[in-house]
């Protein structure tokens, strides 16, 4: 599978001839339906045995005191997440793009983060202005990128012993460069675990996880949406004081 620094070498050779740009893209489009090929055909079978090992548990209780029942389905149930998420990832820079009002957008999924976590003893806050520039996306994929790195924020907090668990949101509109060109920034701060510097390189690499049951995609298919909206994602991290998420979308 292709690696970021892999598309980004692609991405320059692509930009040098429309020949280059029209032979890379087929190669990539090639690339994108064998995956998908790939995982489909593995699905099917692995439903199969998930829906027989359903059944065998219900018409025989007693394989759940088996010794290894639990993890076998655990097992099972993780193998198909992971394919699940092959394929969002392998979707991931393909958009339906459309004009959207960045604040009201990222207001309502502020306000969707927030209930989900409205039983925990974490801190939430957010800044988001009453105005922002108008940005061309594709909501579906970006409300998803937008809660997978809160999410992760809410794992980092709850998994360490912090008296006072914080994560705070600030959207603001960056400044016009030489261009005249603007950008709305989106930062998601937590004083959780955070990342040790070894592995802040990688983070964004597919089947990359330094978590407990991680499929090593979450932040792959993050910073891929984030790019494919001609945008970026970056990170910094002071391990067990704070960890900054910063996304950039042009306007």
């Amino acid at each position: 599978m292709f690696s970021e620094t892999d598309f980004d070498k692609l991405q320059q050779i692509m930009e040098e001839s429309p020949e280059k740009k029209e032979l890379l893209q087929r190669l990539l489009d090639s690339h994108q339906m064998t995956i998908s090929a790939i995982s489909h055909e593995i699905r099917n079978p692995l439903t199969l045995i998930y829906s027989t090992l359903q059944l065998i548990s219900s018409q025989h209780p007693e394989t759940s005191s088996f010794k290894y029942w639990e993890q076998l389905m655990k097992d099972v149930e993780y193998t198909n997440l992971l394919l699940e998420e092959l394929s969002v990832y392998n979707n991931s820079d393909r958009l339906h793009l459309s004009p959207t009002d960045a604040a009201a957008f990222f207001r309502t999924a502020s306000l969707s983060f927030a209930a989900s976590i409205a039983d925990t003893d974490i801190e939430f806050t957010s800044r988001i202005p009453e105005e922002l520039p108008e940005i061309n996306c594709d909501t579906i994929k970006l409300r998803q990128t937008l809660l997978n790195l809160l999410h992760n924020a809410r794992d980092a907090v709850l998994s360490t012993e912090n008296a006072e668990r914080k994560i705070h949101l600030d959207i603001y509109e960056s400044a016009k460069d030489s261009k005249q060109h603007s950008a709305v920034c989106v930062k998601i701060s937590d004083n959780g675990c955070g990342i040790p510097a070894e592995h802040l390189e990688h983070i964004f690499q597919p089947f990359t996880t330094y978590k407990k049951d991680g499929t090593g995609l979450g932040l792959a298919i993050a910073s891929r949406i984030a790019r494919a909206h001609n945008g970026s994602l970056s990170v910094t991290s002071a391990p067990g004081h704070l960890t900054t998420f910063t996304l950039i979308l042009p306007t």
